[in-house]
Parts: C-alpha cells; structure tokens; sequence
C-alpha cells in the first residue's frame, strides 16, 4: 500500500506482465525477480517521510564529504537514488537504508522530495561494504572526457567543490608519467602531488619508484620525495648537466642509498609473504598464553 505523494518517476518503464505474454525474455525477468534486491520502478518519495535509520554524527555539515555532496546536488543533481524500505503497509513513513547525507543536502537546497530504489530487504551494511572506490587515474579520465563534451572547468570545480587549480591538476595528472608506471597506479588511490615528483625521474626510475611505494603500501608523496633524493643525477630529469657533475662526487653516499633501498624492498616483499602465517603463530600463540595465565 502506497500513499498518493508517493509515485513512479518512470511510469510505464517496467509493466507487469500479462498473463498472456510470449515475450521470451519474461521468463528470465520471472526468473531473475525474487534474487532482486531493489524494485525495478524507481519512486519520488517527499523527503519528510524518511526516516533515518541512524544518528547522523554532529557536525558532518561542516565536513568537506557533506560540502562536497551539496555542491555536486546543486551543480548537476542527485546521480545515486537513495535506498529505503517500507517496513509498515499501513503507514506512509519510509525507512532510509543508505543516503542520510545526501537527505540533508536536499533539504539544505530545497528540496522537497527525491528519487528512492525501495529495497526487500532491511540491509544498512552491504551498501558501503560493497562500495567501489574510483581511483584517481579513473577520475582523472573522467574529467577529461567531461572537458572533451564540452563541460566547462568552472563548473567540474563547483561540482567537486574545490579550487579552479586543483581540477588542472587533475586534468594534466599523468603528463610526463610512463606508460607502465601508469598501469601500476590504475587502480590506485593518491594525490595528484605525487605525478609532480614523478615527473622528475626518468621512466625506468619512475617504473622503480611506484613498485617501491606499492611494496610498503604508502603511495604518498612524502615517499616519493624521499625516492627522489635516493635516485642517482642521470636518472632524473630535473637536474641540469652542470649540476650533475657537481652531485656525482659522494658517488659513495649514491651506492650506499641504493644498496639500503634494494634491503628495503626485499624486506617488504619478504615481510608481505609471511604476514599470513605469522599472523596465524602469533594468534595462537596469544590463545594459548591467555589460557595459561587463566
């Protein structure tokens, strides 16, 4: 049982189907229907009968996540419907499962109702469980298709809500970074300062560098910096030929940081291959000294 203020965005979209249907495809819809976690018909549901399934932490207006959500919403409008639940037929309140935030954002802005996906199941945790993050190569292609379709940088940055500079960082994120240094962040989170210091090693070094980080899993831009310290004048690119005499006196100090970051490395990739099974030793071992001092 459905109130009147609540009704279809789509009407039409998905039919039901009538008894008489030789649709082939029926069957798989049939089929596929009861493994469905959401309706098909996605609903504008008024934003004063949702009800919050958790306390929203005080002071989340002032965060940039929640600066961030309002400006997207007013820049270009709500792209994920919220998820609700109707856990009573017979009144006009709905559950929100996923989407406080965004609730918040839509009343600081007007408005008065939104798009929901109603849910079968009463499931709160597998939303952000189940959340793929983008990467920053990935946003890095998105914006730069959405430059290509005509899409201004002034309104990418009032959608991001950040500075003007920060979506050209974005945009020229892998100019001057190697082929395969780029596969190896593809899936990787960073900021856009780490490119910088990459841009001042040659390809083979930079291909180096970003194993490295990926090894001791700390992509950051301290990190890159202290690589780029470590790595010999020939294979930078920011050194000037001039400077590169004056630097490879203490050729001492440059074999002594390479053979220390090497140990490094092994280390890491030695430490990453047992950590299963010490973790196992040491678990067990904590079991049964525990029982002993009981």
């Amino acid at each position: 049982m459905q109130t009147t203020d609540v009704k279809p965005m789509y009407p039409g979209v998905y039919p039901p189907p009538k008894p008489d249907d030789d649709d082939p495809s029926r069957h798989v819809r049939d089929a596929l229907n009861p493994l469905l976690g959401f309706d098909l018909e996605i609903h504008q549901i008024p934003l004063d009968q949702l009800l919050p399934s958790k306390k929203v932490p005080d002071g989340v207006m002032s965060t940039r996540k929640y600066k961030q959500a309002v400006s997207s919403i007013n820049e270009i409008g709500l792209i994920e419907p919220l998820s609700v639940i109707h856990p009573d037929p017979a009144k006009s309140e709905y559950l929100l499962l996923d989407g406080n935030i965004r609730v918040l954002a839509l009343k600081e802005l007007g408005f008065h109702e939104a798009p929901c996906l109603l849910a079968k199941d009463d499931e709160t945790y597998t939303y952000n469980h189940r959340l793929n993050r983008l990467s920053t190569i990935q946003e890095h292609y998105m914006i730069r298709r959405a430059i290509d379709r005509g899409v201004s940088k002034d309104r990418l940055a009032r959608a991001f809500n950040v500075n003007l500079s920060s979506i050209n960082r974005r945009i020229n994120l892998l100019e001057g970074i190697c082929p395969q240094a780029i596969e190896l962040l593809k899936d990787k989170q960073f900021t856009p300062d780490l490119s910088r210091v990459l841009r001042n090693m040659k390809a083979a070094r930079q291909v180096e560098a970003v194993e490295l980080m990926i090894a001791s899993n700390t992509i950051t831009r301290a990190h890159a910096e202290a690589l780029l310290k470590a790595t010999p004048p020939e294979q930078r690119t920011d050194v000037k030929p001039s400077e590169k005499a004056n630097k490879t006196a203490p050729i001492e100090q440059i074999v002594k940081l390479e053979r220390e970051m090497s140990q490094v490395q092994t280390r890491y990739q030695g430490a990453e291959q047992n950590y299963g099974s010490d973790l196992l030793n040491l678990t067990a071992a904590k079991g049964y000294l525990t029982k002993l001092l009981d």
